[in-house]
């Protein structure tokens, strides 16, 4: 049973001349048009653009004192209620288009022909792969010398190094996406333009403390995901440019002294004290960029609640997950988006990454020689390890849970996060990767055909079912890749295989990747949130170029995965004996093509046999072949020992037991007649046998 619980955050905000509202932390710009004030309030409540960032990324043509003031005159000829066409006059007069700060920018150290393309045999995925290598040409920006020499005219933060932006509505970049882009530049052979992303990061924090969720002064109330020492490793490990790391390794323990010491919680179980962190945002006020929602929204609370509510919001905002069903639970009501209680969990993927971090962070300085500071940071990740076990683990479901701090125990529902510890290495029992394959298998997580859902929970919010988004596919994927279970590798490849299917067919379709997708009904464009779906996409190119470089020679751009049921996993081969049977019981015709939903643990396409094809299986432990096709050797986890039934008195050999474990599958499924209704698996998207001449 856990005990009590409390957090505790940095001291009070300063505030800025003339608002009640706070400053984005000490010692940052504060800006009375793009993060407060009453011309900000007047203007986003008008709602002249459809998207309430598209007014505050516009600069200003003048000082901000100079159209404050003529703003205060056209508020005080109208009575402080400015009509609209005096108001979109104003804003003409005053302020320029969006995008004026940055320009198009071409990395030095884009080149033609990555070798990871060589390594993608199907060739329509390698030509897409090249495709997708192209995208940063198009994704790179540069800020403009004036944004230096005039930063108060603009909400864009100065950054004195190129870099690459998400896409779409994201014109500047951001914290935590940059992760996955900067594994795809790397593939992409660009360790240059990484390299001074990272500048980027770097001086940031030197500047404020912490890395804002993105490069806009309206951002700096809030973090996001802490990647910043990941981003360090896989560049080090990709350039040994270890003079890089020691210049920097002290603004990367400054990052980390931002979560340690405004974002932790401490909480008691079984008489112990464990420190812990949370997304906690201690700043009331509408986000600029969404601030006519958050003000709408608001509204529907008694007053006294708002400034809650909206430091609740900007803490979902720093999750990275604006908005989810995982911030509503326990609330009021979990539908609404107005019961947000984002710092109320200790949510498992923010401690994973700085579990991570702190690892690294001793790494860094042991091989940079400092043993005292390597001592310190083996000693946090020791800690954290034990804290997260014994608060965050839960051994009968076999996987980590958010932990409610006011409800006092764990979120037990879906979410990929759940297993970021297996992605980022921070667990000991060795055992944990059976455990979570188990945990997917009874959250029927592995029947969906298109990507792995964000949650189970459909409230409307962009971070639910049914989108789904690269990075969360990532964290599961890898999680399951590293371990040395080849069962979880075999999954992993699946996994991959679905979601590379997915991107690429709507591609195919589109010409354009997207931020999410929404996987209910085969791969599309994602939905729901505060914005329409955005294009581009940054993270999302550089997931799939990690999966075409990981699994490039086994990846294929056909139709869709088959889904097996778990107790088939020995025996998934053994379908193809199904193929010769069929026509024979005159189910079928021959060579029909067939849909499987039967699994939960193996995902494989079996394809129709032709009869020139060959009989001869996989060897695999040891055992004879058991009948096969089109299935390479290194895919598979034959039938053998691990079949579900023991070997019976007169069947002499692995063909034998093979058919026992057949012949057990056999039962599960179901042939429907042609144009008969497909049934669904429960949660999953595909179903039964499907038979169609």
């Amino acid at each position: 049973m856990h005990g009590h619980t409390h957090a505790r955050t940095q001291s009070g905000p300063a505030m800025c001349p003339g608002s009640s509202l706070p400053t984005p932390l000490p010692g940052t710009t504060c800006s009375q048009i793009y993060c407060h004030g009453e011309l900000l309030h007047q203007v986003q409540m008008a709602k002249l653009y459809q998207d309430d960032k598209q007014f505050v990324d516009m600069p200003l043509n003048s000082a901000p004192d100079q159209v404050l003031q003529r703003f205060r005159e056209l508020a005080a000829t109208h009575n402080q209620s400015i009509p609209l066409e005096q108001l979109r006059a104003f804003i003409q007069e005053h302020f320029q288009a969006g995008g004026q700060e940055l320009q198009p920018w071409t990395p030095e150290d884009w080149k033609d022909s990555p070798q990871f393309l060589q390594k993608i045999s199907d060739p329509k995925l390698r030509a897409w792969g090249g495709k997708l290598h192209e995208l940063w040409k198009r994704l790179g920006k540069k800020v403009k010398p004036e944004v230096l020499s005039h930063p108060e005219q603009f909400s864009l933060i100065y950054a004195a190094h190129p870099f690459i932006v998400p896409g779409g509505r994201f014109t500047e970049f951001y914290y935590w996406d940059s992760y996955w882009v900067m594994e795809g530049l790397l593939l992409s052979e660009m360790p240059g333009t990484v390299k001074g992303m990272l500048q980027n990061f770097l001086e940031l924090v030197r500047i404020y403390g912490h890395v804002p969720n993105g490069a806009r002064v309206y951002y700096l109330q809030r973090s996001q995901p802490p990647l910043l020492t990941l981003m360090m490793d896989r560049y080090v490990s990709h350039t040994n440019d270890t003079a890089f790391l020691r210049d920097s390794i002290g603004t990367l323990a400054l990052e980390l002294d931002f979560w340690t010491q405004n974002r932790i919680v401490s909480v008691s179980s079984g008489g112990k004290s464990y420190v812990l962190n949370h997304y906690a945002v201690p700043y009331g006020g509408p986000r600029p960029e969404s601030y006519s929602k958050d003000a709408e929204l608001a509204n529907t609370l008694p007053e006294g609640d708002r400034e809650t509510l909206w430091a609740e919001l900007k803490a979902g905002a720093e999750s990275g997950w604006d908005f989810s069903s995982r911030w509503l639970v326990g609330g009021p009501n979990p539908k609404l988006l107005s019961s947000t209680r984002t710092s109320k969990f200790v949510p498992v993927d923010l401690n994973a990454f700085l579990c991570q971090a702190e690892e690294l962070m001793s790494n860094f300085y042991s091989s940079l020689g400092n043993s005292v500071q390597a001592t310190k940071y083996r000693n946090l990740w020791q800690q954290r390890l034990a804290a997260m076990k014994a608060i965050l683990w839960d051994e009968e479901k076999g996987a980590w849970f958010d932990y409610d701090l006011e409800n006092r125990k764990k979120n037990l529902e879906f979410y990929p996060s759940n297993l970021t510890p297996l992605w980022s290495g921070c667990f000991s029992d060795p055992n944990v990767v059976d455990k979570v394959l188990k945990y997917l298998e009874d959250s029927q997580i592995l029947t969906y055909q298109y990507g792995i859902p964000t949650s189970l929970q459909n409230t409307g919010q962009q971070w639910d079912f049914p989108n789904a988004w690269a990075p969360l596919q990532d964290l599961v994927i890898r999680g399951l890749a590293k371990s040395p279970s080849p069962r979880a590798q075999e999954v992993a490849f699946q996994l991959a295989q679905n979601w590379v299917r997915t991107n690429f067919e709507v591609y195919s379709r589109d010409s354009a990747m997207y931020e999410k997708y929404d996987i209910s009904n085969g791969g599309q464009p994602g939905g729901g949130g505060e914005y329409e779906v955005q294009e581009g996409f940054g993270w999302t190119n550089g997931v799939v170029l990690m999966l075409l470089e990981r699994y490039g020679d086994r990846l294929s751009s056909g139709s869709q995965t088959v889904f097996l049921q778990p107790h088939c996993l020995t025996a998934a081969l053994l379908l193809s004996l199904l193929l010769g049977l069929l026509p024979v019981m005159g189910l079928l015709a021959p060579w029909a093509s067939l849909n499987f939903c039967v699994s939960t643990y193996l995902l494989l396409p079996l394809h129709p046999p032709s009869p020139s094809q060959s009989w001869e299986g996989p060897r695999s432990h040891g055992l004879d072949p058991c009948p096969s096709w089109n299935i390479n050797k290194e895919e598979i986890l034959f039938c053998g020992d691990t079949a579900p039934y023991p070997m019976q008195p007169g069947f002499p050999n692995t063909y034998s037991k093979c058919f026992i474990v057949l012949l057990r599958c056999l039962q599960i499924l179901k042939v429907t007649q042609p144009g008969a209704q497909q049934p669904q698996p429960s949660g999953g998207q595909g179903g039964g046998l499907s038979v169609k001449a």
